[in-house]
């Protein structure tokens, strides 16, 4: 398979971290199973399903969706060929582009052309016949800018300050003192997280702490499984194994052997 990130144009850089494009490199009808793993980041996905089509618990998933926070693992099932072109959203860009509850898409999707906009901007026709991948990227980010510009949803800058203190310390804050220098209690401050990211700061922590201990692992920056755990203050080996465990679907161990990505936090299982 061929996996490639791609820079949003400027003007998305603001809510967009990446393009990403997915795409078979063999003809093999074979079923597969991928095991998205939990990243702190919303995001969008458009299959060409007369190619092939991703299912989740035997469901079919829309040819275009918008999903929210994925906070434990779930497996997708692809029937047929891959040809897919995804976005990776900032946590907060539910909110920033749509003017969504990012509460209301946690651990699920929606169906991108049931939003007012998509009929009339025939969002899934022009992509269906945009002649390259270019092309599609640049059609669906005139349908976020127009997005961004009728929603005008006001930046929440004190859950933007405690999102940037949070990423940047890997999730190893003290979300007390944070909320203190907030100056919020800790129902508010959870209830405005919770409405822009769409889990809790605590949540959002541990999911940053994961995605550093994956680094590590994926770049072999350790010695032993234990020194992942303690650099990135898991109690022990065990406690950063079950941690792996609820994010990943399966052990780190597993995740060396049995599974390659196929793309950033997209593992394909091949067990």
């Amino acid at each position: 398979m061929k996996y490639q990130e791609l820079s949003p144009p400027d003007y998305l850089k603001n809510h967009i971290r990446y393009f990403w494009t997915l795409e078979s490199t063999s003809v093999d009808h074979l079923p597969k199973t991928f095991g998205p793993m939990a990243d702190g980041c919303p995001g969008l996905m458009f299959q060409r399903s007369e190619e092939g089509t991703f299912y989740q618990h035997n469901k079919q998933l829309p040819d275009i969706l918008l999903y929210g926070q994925t906070t434990k693992y779930t497996a997708l099932q692809l029937i047929g060929q891959v040809s897919t072109i995804g976005i990776c959203c900032y946590p907060n860009a539910l909110k920033s582009i749509f003017g969504l509850n990012a509460d209301e898409l946690t651990n699920t999707c929606v169906d991108l052309n049931l939003l007012p906009a998509a009929p009339s901007f025939r969002l899934s026709e022009k992509l269906m016949t945009a002649a390259s991948t270019a092309d599609q990227i640049e059609i669906i980010s005139s349908f976020l800018y127009i997005q961004i510009k009728k929603n005008q949803a006001p930046t929440d800058e004190i859950t933007q300050y405690a999102l940037s203190q949070i990423i940047q310390s890997k999730g190893n804050i003290g979300l007390k003192e944070l909320q203190k220098n907030l100056q919020l209690t800790e129902r508010s401050f959870e209830r405005r997280f919770k409405q822009c990211v769409g889990i809790s700061p605590k949540l959002f922590s541990r999911i940053c702490r994961f995605q550093s201990s994956l680094d590590q692992l994926r770049n072999n920056d350790y010695n032993k499984l234990s020194d992942i755990a303690f650099e990135n203050d898991y109690a022990d080996q065990s406690h950063y194994i079950r941690v792996f465990k609820e994010f990943a679907g399966i052990s780190p161990f597993q995740y060396q052997k049995q599974s390659k990505e196929a793309g950033t936090n997209f593992s394909l299982i091949t067990k």
